[in-house]
């Protein structure tokens, strides 16, 4: 008997508890709630760290984003590039398959630097832009970019196309959210204002 009061004592003081802090969770304001969360990840760690001349305003990240890139055939350097980048950006390149479907591949920063970096081991590649048309709002911008690209420096494009990239601002510097690219074809053509530099 002694046994079976002491466990409903228990139980009892156990519910108690458990009430009295869900009424204590429930009354906490909201400022209180917030500091006894786990704190949210930062979503810019794990990026190398940027020269700031790159990132200083919407101008120096995209020059820096072309020149990163271009060169003679040998090593790029893929650090600098990565660091233009929030952690966990995608770079898409869209265009037509043979069969005339749209073409869609996906990368992330790493992927993309795997799978060009090959290509620019064996490749002169030199890419730049002819018109970038910037907006922005509070701390996020577009920027609209036609490029053409070249297998060495001051010879005619083998290929043109728009570029088009979405940036964060964090306060402190620019950083590249998402790029996605589609190439001029015959019957995609640059428009008239992104074809030729102003």
């Amino acid at each position: 008997m002694k046994l079976a009061l002491f466990i409903i004592a228990a139980t009892l003081a156990v519910a108690q508890s458990a009430s009295a802090q869900s009424s204590s969770d429930k009354s906490a304001t909201p400022q209180q709630r917030a500091t006894q969360a786990p704190p949210a990840p930062d979503p810019f760690a794990g990026a190398p760290a940027a020269k700031p001349e790159d990132v200083k305003s919407i101008e120096s990240i995209m020059a820096a984003l072309y020149n990163v890139i271009s060169g003679p055939a040998g090593e790029r350097d893929w650090n600098r590039f990565r660091s233009l980048f929030l952690p966990g950006a995608h770079l898409t390149s869209t265009g037509i398959a043979p069969d005339g479907s749209v073409r869609v591949h996906p990368n992330s920063v790493d992927d993309y630097a795997q799978g060009a970096g090959g290509y620019f081991l064996k490749n002169g590649f030199f890419e730049s832009p002819i018109v970038n048309r910037i907006q922005t709002f509070g701390n996020v911008a577009q920027v609209f970019s036609s490029y053409e690209s070249r297998h060495a420096a001051g010879e005619a494009p083998f290929a043109r196309g728009i570029n088009s990239l979405q940036l964060l601002n964090d306060g402190k510097r620019w950083w590249i959210v998402s790029i996605l690219w589609d190439s001029e074809r015959p019957n995609n053509p640059l428009p008239k204002e992104f074809a030729v530099k102003p």
